[in-house]
């Protein structure tokens, strides 16, 4: 399938990929039609999803079936009225349900916001209100269901509530029920326009109310790359991405890319996350390549991997926050595969990889795509040297890449503040080596600035995470009336370690640190906890940390 799409289809190396990848742009492209439809018609036996559960459940889907049920839910949202440009939200968590919704809402040209189920009223009334949401379509569950209820008094856009089930509440719509009566689908005349709006993701800054990324209908050919030349499938592979469908990496690792390279999407629908469970399944089902955040291999790592037949596993990527190298140096002594590291934003596709012509440098996120013209910027506007930090920024005064969002939804003066004159700007830091492999410092805005140095937390966490006591950390900048700001960490401990917490351990951490990294850099606050805060996708929240530190006068260093 995507020999369809590119103008050339395999590379020998990274210098080829970078001077001849070039996609192929239909005109009226539809992910739906053009793709998971031309698949059922084609090859309608081939394997499209295995969904499996924590409650043994096991379910295969041909491509045919994908085609059948989201032309049965198509139907079913025409007999509702949703149509071409109409908002739907979907809170569908790893429901085999949000496949055959979000094909079904491309087939009809509605807009489909993927959400996550820990929304409270709060977040719903604004997200209805912020895209003029028509319809919500949602795991039966009260505790998802009664927010939605509650915020219904001050959503005025909303027509309806749909449940997938198994619970139905009053008032609304039964999404089984609805599918099995609608009438045979009749696909719409229109054509899709490639600058039409397919996605609308609410993506949380550290300050503010989330922003709302607008993606086109061509942004599934953007991550032809994700799939194919990162995560290295084929039409045999067995894929699976540990993301959450409220997340935009589930559009990632769980869906377009893969299924234009013809290879089966794994899914594991459970409530909670247990690392002896995500390797049984690997194991059971012969998984071929895992997509996991930096958390997942952290406690993956941990476990006793002998007691797990994990032959079948070829390829492993990493995603979603920077890798420790420590955690890179132990899975690959435990599994002899190497975690390739990829950046991207959900205003991106993958803009900067490691490729399997490359080879990998433990705590780098590899080199630029060809798909995008990469740079880096220091703060007065010059391309950043050899081993100087710079801003991560794509240009696109020569080309606007597939993938790149159309802009913040109904926000122009945010659209206008991240791209112009030519350059999208992402906010991330970053440097490039003699090679120009490219290193993640941080978040501009979280970068600690002490006793005139510039410290990326990430560096300080990669030094911390090489002592066998921590699990998890946080660095975070506390201000200080000295040092304008001090370097804190916040550790999760081992199991080995937790009887240990306590100044000792505190210096002996103070002490790792000078020796790995440069002693300015040690953390003069260490806090000890349970757990840290983190987003839906599995990011460390810093900002959480920043605000409880700054509401604590207490704090001071040490």
């Amino acid at each position: 399938m995507i020999e369809k799409y590119l103008k050339q289809s395999s590379f020998s190396s990274y210098e080829d990929f970078m001077a001849n990848y070039e996609l192929v742009v239909p005109e009226h492209f539809n992910f739906a039609y053009d793709v998971v439809d031309e698949w059922a018609s084609t090859n309608p036996t081939k394997r499209a999803l295995l969904w499996t559960n924590d409650e043994g459940a096991c379910q295969s889907y041909t491509f045919a079936d994908i085609k059948r049920h989201s032309d049965q839910t198509a139907a079913y949202f025409q007999t509702l009225g949703i149509g071409r440009g109409d908002m739907v939200m979907a809170i569908l968590k790893r429901r085999v349900e949000f496949w055959f919704t979000i094909i079904a809402l491309h087939k009809i040209g509605a807009v489909i916001i993927p959400a996550t189920h820990l929304l409270t009223k709060k977040d719903l009334v604004y997200r209805n209100n912020a895209a003029d949401i028509k319809a919500i379509i949602a795991v039966g569950d009260p505790l998802i269901t009664n927010h939605i209820d509650d915020a219904m008094p001050e959503s005025p856009t909303i027509r309806h509530r749909i449940s997938i089930g198994p619970y139905v509440p009053e008032g609304w719509e039964d999404y089984q029920q609805g599918v099995a009566k609608a009438p045979a689908f009749e696909r719409p005349a229109f054509l899709t326009n490639n600058d039409d709006p397919l996605i609308v993701s609410f993506t949380s800054g550290t300050t503010g109310n989330p922003k709302m990324v607008m993606l086109d209908a061509v942004y599934p050919l953007g991550h032809i790359q994700t799939a194919s030349f990162w995560h290295n499938l084929h039409e045999n592979s067995l894929h699976l991405t540990i993301a959450d469908t409220g997340w935009l990496k589930a559009v990632w690792g769980k869906l377009y890319g893969q299924w234009l390279a013809g290879a089966t999407v794994f899914v594991y629908d459970h409530e909670k996350f247990a690392p002896a469970d995500i390797l049984k399944m690997l194991e059971t089902h012969k998984v071929t390549s895992l997509c996991a955040p930096p958390t997942i291999f952290r406690f993956l790592i941990r476990e006793d991997l002998t007691k797990y037949d994990l032959s079948s596993l070829e390829w492993c990527t990493i995603a979603g926050e920077a890798l420790n190298p420590a955690v890179y140096e132990q899975f690959h002594k435990l599994t002899g595969i190497k975690l390739r590291e990829g950046y991207g934003q959900s205003e991106t596709t993958l803009t900067v990889l490691t490729t399997p012509w490359i080879e990998p440098k433990p705590g780098s996120m590899g080199l630029p795509s060809p798909q995008y013209d990469v740079d880096l910027l220091t703060p007065d506007g010059r391309q950043a040297e050899v081993g100087e930090q710079g801003q991560i920024v794509v240009r696109t005064d020569k080309r606007t890449p597939i993938g790149l969002f159309k802009g913040y939804y109904r926000n122009e003066i945010l659209t206008n503040d991240a791209h112009h004159d030519g350059v999208y700007y992402t906010g991330d830091l970053a440097w490039r080596d003699e090679d120009g492999y490219f290193w993640f410092v941080g978040r501009a805005d979280d970068v600690i600035k002490s006793s005139g140095y510039r410290i990326g937390p990430f560096e300080v966490e990669s030094a911390l995470m090489t002592h066998p006591a921590v699990v998890e950390c946080a660095i975070t900048g506390v201000p200080d009336e000295i040092r304008g700001q001090v370097v804190k960490a916040t550790v999760i401990l081992s199991k080995e370690y937790k009887e240990k917490a306590g100044d000792e351990l505190v210096k002996l951490l103070q002490e790792h640190v000078k020796q790995v990294t440069a002693p300015y850099k040690y953390p003069r606050i260490i806090e000890f906890v349970d757990e840290l805060p983190k987003t839906i996708s599995g990011k460390i929240r810093r900002v959480a940390i920043r605000e409880k530190d700054g509401s604590n006068p207490s704090m001071g260093s040490k």
